[in-house]
Order: C-alpha cells, then structure tokens, then sequence
C-alpha cells in the first residue's frame, strides 16, 4: 500500500493509548497499526500549506513570504506576551488576531522530559499536551485572553522551562513529579491581573499514554533535506514523533508542507 500526499502534523485521538492518523488530501492513515511493521518514506517536493506553491518551505509549514506575511505565524503564535488583539490593535491582520486571541486560554504545567509551562487555546487540551509528548498535564488559570496567558507563563518561566527536551521525551527520561503538589505553590507566582482565576481546589490532572512498543536508548533525527529516502520497522509514536526500531525519529510536525509517499 502507498499514500501520497502533503505532512500536516499527526491528527490524535485522545484514548489509552493515544491514536494517531497521518491526514492525506484523499487518504488518511491510522498509524497504531502500523506498530512493528515497516514503512518506508519518500521525500517528493514542497507545497506551502499557506499559499499551496511548490515552494521551498521556510517555518511552520510555510514558505518564506507566507511566513513572513501571514497572521498565522505572527510573533504571538509563539509569545503569547506580545498579543495585542484586546487592545484592538493589529499585528498583521486585526480580525484573524481577534478570532484566536480573544477566546478562553489554559495556562498548564506539563511532565514530559522534565516539568514545563505553557499556554494553550482551551479547544486545544489535551491535544497540545499529546503534541508535545507530556505523560501528564494540569492547568493552572483558565483566562478569557492570549495576552494573559502570556503574562502568566513569562512569570512562572522563571521557576519552570518552557521548552520540552525532545531527546530525553523519546527515551522517556521522565522524573517523578507531583503536579498537584506544583499547582498548589503557584498562587504567588501569578501576576495580580490575573490571581482571581486561580482556583487551587480545581484539580484536573491528564494522563496520557502512549503507544510506544520499546523506547529508544539513542536518538537520530530523520531530516528529509538531507535524507529523502528512508525506510525502518515503526516501534512509538510520541509527540509527533514516529519512532522506529533502529533509533531513527522522524518529528512530522518539523516537516509539515513536505510531499511525501509513504509505502506500508
């Protein structure tokens, strides 16, 4: 069997364990069942997910000039901070910034390689947390706008990181933490704007398994650049991450706007 078609990232079902689906334009591949099975990978072309030119793909999927142009990949995407849309004031385009920053945002605490904070839109829990391969998540504050999770992240940045060491992710070096025990502390640490959606006693903690045959001791990275043709027997997928037998991982996310064939 061959599926062909342009990597956007692993579409997930959040169950015991987690389901992941490769999305194809006409297709779609459910890759749990492709566990201890060989697969092999073709690197084809580009195809901007933005403008959807067979353009060499600069970030996030896009070419350089949609990167650079689109309201999709401002600065905010990644700076929650740097919003600006409840002021009405626009970035690069007012009604798209509104659209995705004026609505409710999770300020969380994640387990994966080691304890982190980040934010979230509230439609994306637990999918953000799957995404980044956390065994375990809990919100912080529940707030009506990005600009506020934002505030509250950088604050707690200084007592948590905010960035997943993907390496120690995938071979599942994880500490033993209690994220209850993390919450509870945090009362103080929160800035005063917005203490009063901070509720210590609303304990909703996530557990998330994955389905990962054997983890990896070492990790190698699969860059289609540099190597458009590989092919391996798949053992977990984790984040979005395939993993495979030899210690290969492939982050599909990294390549999305890639054309691919994908051969079972």
């Amino acid at each position: 069997m061959t599926y062909e078609g342009v990597l956007t990232k692993m579409q997930t079902e959040f169950s015991n364990p987690i389901q992941y689906y490769l999305v194809f334009e006409n297709s779609f591949l459910s890759l749990n069942q492709l566990l201890d099975k060989s697969m092999e990978i073709n690197f084809i072309g580009y195809q901007c997910l933005n403008c959807g030119k067979k353009k060499k793909i600069f970030r996030q999927g896009f070419c350089y000039d949609c990167f650079m142009s689109s309201a999709s990949a401002g600065d905010w995407i990644m700076k929650p901070e740097l919003s600006t849309a409840h002021l009405d004031i626009e970035d690069r385009d007012l009604e798209y910034e509104k659209k995705v920053q004026l609505q409710p945002h999770i300020v969380y605490l994640a387990l994966s390689s080691e304890v982190k904070v980040g934010v979230t839109r509230k439609t994306q829990v637990p999918t953000r947390w799957i995404d980044q391969g956390a065994v375990q998540a809990i919100p912080i504050v529940e707030v009506p706008n990005r600009f506020l999770a934002g505030i509250t992240e950088v604050a707690l940045k200084n007592h948590f990181a905010d960035k997943t060491n993907w390496q120690k992710m995938l071979k599942n070096e994880t500490p033993e933490v209690d994220l209850l025990k993390e919450k509870s502390s945090l009362k103080y640490l929160i800035p005063k704007e917005v203490q009063e959606y901070y509720d210590v006693d609303k304990n909703d903690l996530y557990k998330l398994h994955f389905p990962v045959l054997e983890y990896p001791k070492k990790v190698t990275s699969l860059n289609l650049d540099k190597s458009p043709n590989f092919s391996g027997k798949l053992t977990g997928i984790k984040g979005q991450y395939l993993l495979f037998e030899d210690g290969t991982v492939f982050n599909v996310r990294t390549f999305e706007g890639y054309v691919v064939k994908i051969s079972i």
